[in-house]
């Protein structure tokens, strides 16, 4: 019983940690007269990953390679199909031409990829698929052009870091607190980000067993769901004030920097071995960007519209069903 009320507060104890390490950091960079645009590109945006982060990190410690691909899985799915699926019902979503043609098709791009690196069994018709430390370095390459793309994009087009929105969705506080005073707050988000981390992933191996069912199935659904419910938050009330573009910014960013940065330190840490029906849930993460990219020039051009969004939700929860079907 404490195992499941520890996985229950993991996921706010690890979202607060989270939080407490971006304030903290955050206000010494600035003291430090670090730039807004170095901020966002930097300590926002890798921050704001952190929880997919440590759950990843947790999970390979864990040998449990199927949490990981599940939690980055579940957690992209989430983001394009169900948080812009809610947001675009509250109001219609303008997307910029940037996100259509650049953060789309490359958020797409990377799925494939990813795909590609891991599915050993058709490409070198191997016994069994890894991602190994040599791909984790291509995606931490890969990573590596997305920052350098971003960082020119909002250089070129706010030269005070007013368009942060465009990495991971996120605002930057302006408050700075006391030198002391940040490095507590750095030390108690880490502290929150290790336990919050740790209890959910341990959380989630118990009740898999307890349940009957696969880490996979729990990855997917409610540690998927359970992370992503900041972005959720966020989203909604973005929506609700009608700035898109951090509406988007956010979740494209958001899964971009699953598949890159979480998997790609994943498996430097330790090689991830994937299982075959993992694919079908590959295909959906693909199957969804693809979704949004088409959507993008059906009915109102570069618009999600509220019966496209109602859409997505729609595709979301049946595959939740299916999911649950399969167990």
């Amino acid at each position: 019983m404490l195992v499941f009320l520890l996985f229950i507060l993991g996921f706010f104890v690890l979202v607060k940690g989270a939080f407490l390490l971006v304030e903290g950091a955050t206000s010494i960079a600035k003291k430090l007269k670090v730039s807004d645009l170095i901020i966002g590109l930097t300590i926002v945006a890798f921050g704001t990953s952190a929880p997919e982060l440590l759950i990843n990190i947790f999970a390979t410690g864990f040998e449990e390679a199927d949490l990981a691909f599940a939690n980055i899985f579940g957690s992209n799915l989430v983001n394009t199909l169900l948080i812009l699926g809610v947001a675009s019902l509250i109001y219609p979503l303008a997307i910029s031409k940037n996100a259509v043609w650049r953060g789309i098709p490359f958020l797409l791009g990377v799925t494939v990829v990813v795909g590609i690196l891991i599915n050993d069994f058709f490409i070198d018709k191997a016994a069994s698929s890894t991602l190994t430390k040599a791909d984790g370095l291509v995606l931490l390459f890969l990573f590596a052009v997305f920052i350098f793309y971003n960082f020119r994009e909002v250089k070129a087009n706010s030269d005070s870091g007013a368009n942060i929105s465009l990495v991971r969705g996120k605002e930057i506080e302006k408050e700075e607190f006391s030198f002391l005073k940040s490095i507590l707050l750095i030390i108690l988000g880490v502290i929150g980000l290790t336990l919050g981390g740790k209890w959910i992933v341990s959380g989630a191996i118990q009740l898999a067993d307890f349940l009957g069912l696969s880490k996979f199935f729990i990855g997917l659904t409610i540690v998927a769901i359970g992370t992503s419910l900041p972005e959720l938050a966020t989203s909604i009330v973005a929506a609700r004030k009608r700035k898109a573009d951090i509406v988007v910014g956010s979740i494209i960013g958001s899964s971009i920097f699953n598949l890159l940065w979480v998997l790609g330190i994943s498996a430097l840490i330790k090689p991830l071995t994937f299982q075959i029906a993992g694919n079908i849930d590959l295909g959906m993460v693909i199957f969804s960007s693809f979704l949004l990219f088409a959507f993008m020039f059906v009915g109102k051009k570069h618009i999600l519209e509220r019966w496209q969004g109602a859409s997505l939700i729609i595709v979301y929860l049946s595959y939740l069903i299916f999911t649950i079907i399969r167990g």
